[in-house]
């Protein structure tokens, strides 16, 4: 564990590590099997403050810092990726534009039932038409007496169908767009115009709840507006480069799981008379993994000790989330690997997390957006 993390943190980091084990491990079967978390283990996870940690004290949160809290997560990652879904939107994309832009009656009003759980919260961004370019979006708001009128429709958004606050990026003038005409907004559950569409059937993820989210003339009223009006684009690219973290620590969680898996399963597996560790070819799948794992770690605590001591880690968000998701998939694919057939059966749960991290490298940026970033910051004048 790295030396910078506070000692609250390494104690908390603990007890979320009996928390898994003990908790979380025997309760993902049923997760897979119905798609959706426990009631009981929503509730523990309420009373052990998850869904606050990133959240100011003052507003009921623990007002974690963001490298003391991407380790939590990488070990809340150990466990079946619904529960550390469910609770990082509230910790970050859902909350942060909130937390860095948001009005003192806005972070009085959302912040704390974030923090304590009682809301649960998305961040609509995406749409049919812009995913890595975001400031594509086509949903518009316009301004109307007291407010705003929100058109469009979102997809891919986690917590969709159960998330009672929306922050929601909309266009507000389609000349400048990226450049001051893209606005944020609060929009909370069961506004007229705001609708939740199809649910969307993925490859794996089971009980990440994502949707599309509709908006027909939906009204938001002035004090929805997130900062100031053309903002929006500013505050959303703030969100992500913490989310581009978070996700590379999650990563990193599930690749520590499966290399362990696997190092038990090589010392288990006899052919040939002996252990399949005891072959080379076993050996270097692991060493590479180890390697690998470690490296994205110290990628990741750097990163995130820049951030919390005020450095710009554009790049170098793009840097860990690149290395560390790319990474943990090739873990995934070789401890699948090691367990042979077994690997591909679903009593090993190799197979359920190989469909899981798939996804890390699309989600909070594309591997190839990624890159594209940081060669464009290498190759400016």
């Amino acid at each position: 564990m790295d030396n910078r993390i506070t000692e609250e943190a390494r104690h908390f980091i603990g007890e979320i590590s009996r928390f898994v084990r003990d908790e979380c491990i025997p309760a993902e079967d049923a997760i897979e099997e119905t798609g959706t978390l426990p009631e009981p283990l929503v509730t523990r996870m309420k009373d052990l403050g998850l869904f606050g940690l990133r959240i100011p004290a003052s507003y009921g949160g623990a007002g974690m810092n963001l490298l003391d809290y991407c380790f939590v997560l990488k070990e809340l990652s150990k466990s079946h990726d619904a529960i550390r879904a469910r609770m990082s939107i509230n910790n970050g994309i859902g909350s942060m534009a909130i937390v860095n832009d948001g009005s003192e009656d806005q972070k009085s009003r959302y912040l704390p039932v974030l923090a304590g759980g009682a809301a649960i919260a998305a961040f609509a961004l995406t749409e049919p038409g812009a995913g890595s370019d975001a400031s594509a979006i086509a949903t518009t708001a316009v301004k109307t007496g007291g407010g705003w009128l929100l058109n469009g429709m979102k997809h891919f958004i986690t917590n969709a169908p159960i998330a009672d606050i929306f922050t929601v990026i909309a266009v507000t003038d389609k000349e400048k767009r990226a450049r001051g005409g893209i606005s944020a907004f609060l929009v909370e559950k069961g506004a007229p115009g705001l609708s939740i569409g199809a649910l969307h059937n993925t490859m794996g993820g089971k009980g990440w709840l994502q949707a599309e989210v509709i908006f027909e003339d939906c009204f938001v009223p002035d004090a929805g507006l997130i900062g100031a009006a053309g903002s929006g684009f500013k505050t959303a690219m703030k969100t992500l480069n913490e989310g581009r973290l978070s996700a590379a620590a999650s990563a990193i969680g599930i690749g520590e799981r499966l290399l362990s898996m696997g190092v038990d399963y090589a010392k288990l597996r006899k052919q040939f008379g002996k252990p399949i560790a005891e072959f080379e070819a076993i050996q270097w799948m692991l060493a590479d993994s180890a390697t690998e794992l470690f490296a994205a770690d110290r990628m990741l605590a750097d990163t995130a000790f820049r951030f919390d001591s005020g450095e710009d880690i554009r790049t170098q968000s793009s840097m860990t989330k690149l290395f560390a998701t790319e990474s943990a998939f090739r873990v995934a694919d070789r401890v699948l690997q090691i367990h042979g057939g077994m690997g591909f059966m679903r009593e090993t749960k190799v197979e359920r997390m190989f469909r899981d991290i798939r996804a890390y490298r699309i989600f909070e940026g594309t591997s190839e957006i990624q890159r594209y970033m940081i060669a464009r910051d290498l190759l400016k004048d």
